[in-house]
């Protein structure tokens, strides 16, 4: 059984207990095999070693010898316990009891130079407990005599209390420190505290909280845990000891009706069966015999087991390369000795797992009889030459290992002690060496997983994680709009605007709100729109309604409503000029078509938001966020909004049709979209139509016969995503040419600090004999005021008559309020994409407007009201009713693809703007029924400006505009 490669090195010596006689230096050379064989994971079986004196009166030499054994393991880094001389006990069944019960304190088995942490001993401590529950009832449990004091109560319940009150520990353990520690339940509250902080984090709260909650959440379960008296600790039935209390098969005919089901999730049935498992052990007990002792060894054999299993968390196994060892010195009646090698071995020999113990008892001459019969039966017959002790130890070892599988046989005499190997040690062998001789000790290296898994290395571990969570942390608050020490929302993500802030672009998921990220001047009421004379809402409180809108959709209709996604402008940037007007107006609109379809419409709307940034200059990627939201959420049926037409716009329309998601536009006027894509719908008139219309105007303004000189202003686009003022500038220089205008070449001017500079070109035009009579100016509304200024007050061009054409940007500018103003004899004459007035007889609009939109409640609404007189909150009103029309026809949700279909046979009248027709639409062309004005703008006598409506239509009619119509007057 021993091969020559695996027998240990030589020890060094020089330590305490080094064998100074012929029997000390083989049983240790014995020892340190199996220990090397228990090292290398062979998993050896651990024998009783009996030794015993063939002469009575070498007993005290063997009994030394266990004791110097017992020193030298301790040396070599072995766990040993020693047993006493005597014990307690009115039997010799409770004296092995009381041995057992001493075994369970784990500072008995230390030593000097053991590695990793003590053993611990739970289910030990659980059967004693059990015992100290039973000795305090008294003699008279579980069954008192009639009119005793515990005469009527219920025995069981006694028991349990008398339990709780112990915390279900022994008695002379309740409340004393371990390990530093008092006796919490720390393996489960800790645990439990810890997923507390884990869901707070996962739940993107902020780190203080997250810690916050597990620290209040670990004091709760310690209070109910420990410091209330007479409970039971609240993990009781997923303690470790408390599983193996019911499921060990040794129990099983303690109470065999009883339940023994423990479930991690059924914390009340599995409360019941460990008490009804106590109580049957405990009746066990009380009734004494051989059970008590066997039940204790059980207990002490499966505690070390697991103090020594490979596979657990901690790898404890693998750091505890040596078996322990328990020597007694002196095995007999007065300390229980022999009771327990009995026991020790009649348990082996019930249960089919092998255990790590190892026991070396010495016992007298006289009382090897007591162990009957082990599995060595007699000594090999004496050779020719005798073999030396050691050869002859083992040939026994060897014997007893091949015997000990038939030894265990039930049919085998119940006399027999498999587990035990006794040894005689003759007269010569126990004498002292002349000389000494080297013993033989396993290997001392420590062992991987000792060296890798270990307490510096989870300090180490922990570093890293702690700095990797931090820097993650770190990444993610740098990158995302809401996030957390482990998590973030990544549907919304931070963005850099041109003024240098942060902005937040995607989809609104989660609670967040893009109005927490607009800078401080925008947060309040009248101040969200600053170029427009400011709005009685602002951001914040249109998100907030629209997020009380979805709550009651998700919470009471579940099963019947469809979501829409409003993509705009959101962000504002005060250092670049950029202003929050078309975000706020339309989300206006988008908000209030909501209100008003939740409570006329039994299919809802629900809406989310979705920011492209300042003037849309991340579309795209909210675009990408939308795509990717809508594939995790069925119930999207379009997109509402994208008014801005930029370089940008075919990028994200196509992301948005990849993702099969219509697009309806109140605002964005982009020729080419519903030419190359069959998702796009559009209520705003393009850009090239709406030249066309202002062509009527022009050809009035040209004198035929006369040279007229025009040209086209436009905002520089090099470094901008802008292709608006691109396509204004391309159709209106095609318009002119076609009115016969003698065209300069096209001047193009830029930003300075979010200002256009325009003196030089102001100069330039206004310079010489050829000053144009019209200018075609393809810019933004913003740009108008500074136009004016240099126009006024330029020589070649102050005080001589000037027509500016535009197209519908400047329908945002606030004339009537002072927003914007008209040099002197300079008219202006441009396009809106909304006819309100002729519309609003027909529309419930402004009676909606006044219920529901913040701050107009008790209010009147116009068309001409300066909140609603842009017409952006209108289209993006009409926008939203088109699209859920079509998401719900017939009454019922429909999918994104139906609802792309049905698109084209939306017809609603009394829309804001007018009707809004898509039956008549070509797929990849020019719809006609845009609602179309054309108004002349120019200074008044008071210096204010002066706007008239030269023509109009509104949403729905396909007439055309006439010169005639549109007539100068």
């Amino acid at each position: 059984m021993v091969n020559s490669d695996r027998t240990p090195p030589v020890c060094p010596g020089g330590h305490d207990g080094t064998p100074d006689t012929g029997a000390g230096v083989h049983l240790q050379n014995q020892l340190e095999i199996l220990i090397q064989d228990f090292r290398t994971s062979t998993e050896p079986p651990m024998p009783v070693f009996v030794v015993h004196a063939q002469d009575g009166a070498d007993d005290e030499a063997v009994a030394a010898l266990v004791r110097q054994l017992y020193t030298g393991q301790g040396a070599h880094g072995t766990r040993c316990a020693v047993a006493q001389d005597a014990y307690e006990g009115g039997t010799e069944v409770r004296r092995a009891a009381a041995m057992v019960r001493a075994l369970s304190d784990p500072k008995k088995w230390g030593g000097p130079k053991s590695v990793y942490r003590r053993y611990a001993f739970p289910r030990l401590r659980l059967v004693h407990a059990v015992e100290d529950a039973v000795a305090a009832l008294g003699d008279q449990w579980p069954a008192p005599a009639p009119g005793s004091p515990g005469g009527g109560q219920d025995q069981r319940q006694l028991l349990l209390d008398q339990l709780a009150e112990q915390r279900w520990r022994p008695r002379n353990t309740t409340g004393r420190w371990r390990s530093g520690l008092p006796l919490f339940d720390m393996a489960h509250i800790l645990p439990a505290s810890l997923v507390t902080v884990l869901a707070a984090l996962l739940a993107r709260s902020e780190w203080y909280v997250a810690v916050g909650a597990g620290l209040a959440f670990l004091l709760l379960l310690t209070v109910l845990n420990y410091v209330l008296p007479g409970r039971a600790p609240i993990f009781l039935w997923l303690r470790r000891e408390s599983r193996w209390f019911m499921t060990t098969t040794f129990l099983r005919a303690a109470d065999q009706d009883q339940p023994t089901e423990v479930s991690l999730l059924r914390p009340v049935r599995s409360w019941k069966a460990i008490a009804a498992r106590a109580h049957g052990v405990a009746e066990a007990l009380k009734s004494g015999g051989d059970f008590h002792l066997q039940l204790c060894v059980l207990a002490l054999r499966e505690d070390l087991r697991d103090n020594h299993r490979r596979w657990s968390w901690d790898l404890r196994g693998f750091k505890r390369p040596r078996p322990p060892v328990l020597f007694l010195p002196r095995a007999d009646d007065r300390n229980g000795g022999i009771e327990l090698i009995r026991a020790i071995s009649d348990v082996r020999s019930r249960r089919s797992e092998l255990d790590p113990l190892l026991v070396v008892a010495a016992v007298r001459a006289d009382d090897v009889a007591r162990l009957e019969r082990s599995v060595v039966r007699t000594a090999a017959a004496p050779a020719a030459e005798p073999p030396r002790f050691g050869d002859r130890l083992r040939t026994w070892y060897r014997e007893w290992g091949y015997n000990l599988r038939a030894e265990q046989s039930p049919s085998r005499e119940r006399s027999v002690l498999p587990w035990v190997m006794k040894i005689p040690l003759p007269h010569d062998q126990l004498a002292p060496l002349e000389e000494g001789r080297p013993h033989r000790r396993a290997s001392a290296r420590p062992t991987f997983a000792r060296l890798v898994w270990a307490l510096h290395t989870l300090v180490l571990v922990v570093a890293l994680l702690t700095a990797g969570t931090v820097m993650r942390a770190d990444a993610l608050q740098d990158r995302y709009c809401s996030a957390s020490v482990l998590t973030a929302n990544r549907d919304t993500r931070r963005a850099q605007t041109p003024g240098g802030s942060t902005e937040c672009i995607g989809i609104a998921t989660g609670g967040v709100r893009f109005a927490d990220w607009l800078p401080a001047p925008l947060l309040q009421s009248g101040d969200s729109a600053p170029t427009a004379g400011g709005h009685p809402w602002t951001v914040a409180e249109l998100e907030d309604r629209i997020a009380r809108q979805n709550a009651a959709v998700l919470a009471r209709h579940s099963a019947t409503y469809v979501t829409v996604v409003y993509a705009g402008p959101l962000s504002a940037d005060t250092d670049s000029g950029s202003s929050l007007v078309k975000g706020a107006e339309e989300l206006a609109g988008v908000y209030l078509a909501q209100a008003v379809v939740n409570e006329n419409s039994s299919v809802k709307l629900r809406v989310l938001i979705a920011n492209g940034g300042v003037d849309l200059g991340h579309q795209e990627e909210m675009a990408e966020s939308i795509a990717a939201y809508a594939a995790r959420d069925r119930t999207v049926v379009g997109v509402v909004g994208t008014g801005r037409d930029l370089k940008s716009s075919r990028a994200t329309t196509d992301v948005l049709m990849r993702a099969g998601l219509p697009v309806v536009s109140g605002t964005n006027s982009a020729t080419y979209l519903p030419r190359e894509f069959a998702n796009w719908f559009s209520l705003a008139a393009t850009d090239e139509w709406q030249t066309r219309q202002l062509g009527l105007v022009a050809a009035q303004l040209r004198t035929p016969g006369r040279r007229q000189y025009a040209l086209v202003l436009a905002r520089d686009t090099a470094r901008t995503d802008d292709l608006y003022t691109d396509e204004q500038a391309r159709y209106g220089r095609r318009m002119l040419q076609r009115q016969g205008f003698a065209l300069h070449p096209e001047r193009r001017y830029s930003l300075s600090g979010g200002k256009p500079e325009l003196r030089s070109h102001a100069q330039e035009i206004c310079r010489g004999g050829r000053v144009p009579s019209l200018i075609y100016f393809a810019g933004r509304v913003e740009d108008v005021d500074p136009l004016m200024t240099q126009l006024g007050t330029e020589p070649g061009c102050a005080g001589r008559p000037l027509a500016i054409l535009t197209g519908d940007d400047l329908s945002k500018a606030d004339f009537a309020g002072g927003g914007q103003s008209v040099a002197p004899n300079v008219t202006l004459y441009h396009a809106a994409l909304a006819e309100l007035e002729k519309a609003a007889t027909r529309t419930a609009f402004y009676l909606d407007a006044a219920e529901h939109l913040p701050g107009l409640r008790g209010h009147r609404p116009r068309h001409e009201s300066p909140a609603l007189a842009s017409g952006q909150t209108a289209l993006a009103h009409d926008a939203t009713r088109a699209l859920f029309w079509a998401a719900t026809r017939g009454d019922r949700p429909q999918s994104r693809a139906s609802t792309w279909v049905n698109l084209r046979s939306v017809k609603i009248e009394g829309m804001a703007t007018g009707t809004v027709d898509f039956t008549g639409a070509p797929l990849y062309g020019d719809r006609t029924g845009h609602s179309i004005v054309l108004k002349r703008v120019r200074r008044a006598k008071d210096g204010t400006a002066d706007t008239m409506v030269l023509c109009r239509r509104i949403a729905g009619d396909t007439r055309r505009l006439t010169q005639r119509e549109c007539r100068l007057r």
